[in-house]
């Protein structure tokens, strides 16, 4: 079996029409029309530059339902990455997870640039931007061991905000 990236996800919510309101105006994803006839309490939403048929899947479970104690009580799944193009995106959406008080951290992974978040259940997820491949070095490498502090100023000045992420890595050449 050659598996070689995510095709979409799909969570259990409280509140559908919240958690569509967070992924659409916080994220930028855009819902798709699949939905088939006569189910109810389900979105399917694209990411912003996806091509994708969806990326993200909601299913509503009703208010009651509580946070997710994976992790912490139960086993579970802890995040998903999705990937961002530039670092000038990163930082965008940080000011926009920080806004909608979603913005739980932040780490230097050496190689990967990440951000931490929270939709209104609770569920994690990272945004993430990768250093291409042409532009790894030792440092950067051997970073991978480590968690450092994300200085995402930093990070532009140094590889550049509109620098095309992931080249070489989980972008063709």
């Amino acid at each position: 079996m050659g598996i070689h990236r995510l095709n979409h996800a799909v969570l259990y919510v409280s509140d559908l029409a919240r958690s569509v309101a967070f992924y659409r105006d916080v994220l930028g994803f855009r819902p798709v029309a699949m939905t088939p006839d006569g189910f109810r309490g389900a979105t399917f939403l694209q990411a912003p530059d996806s091509t994708n048929d969806h990326d993200l899947g909601l299913f509503e479970i009703g208010a009651a339902a509580g946070r997710s104690t994976a992790g912490r009580a139960t086993v579970g799944l802890y995040h998903l990455a999705w990937e961002v193009d530039t670092l000038d995106e990163l930082a965008a959406t940080a000011e926009r997870l920080a806004a909608a008080g979603a913005l739980v951290g932040t780490s230097d992974h050496g190689t990967t640039k990440s951000l931490y978040g929270q939709d209104p259940d609770g569920l994690e997820f990272e945004v993430v931007w990768l250093i291409p491949a042409d532009l790894l070095d030792d440092a950067a490498l051997a970073a991978r061991k480590q968690i450092g502090r994300l200085d995402l100023d930093a990070e532009r000045q140094r590889y550049g905000g509109q620098t095309r992420g992931g080249v070489g890595i989980s972008v063709p050449a």
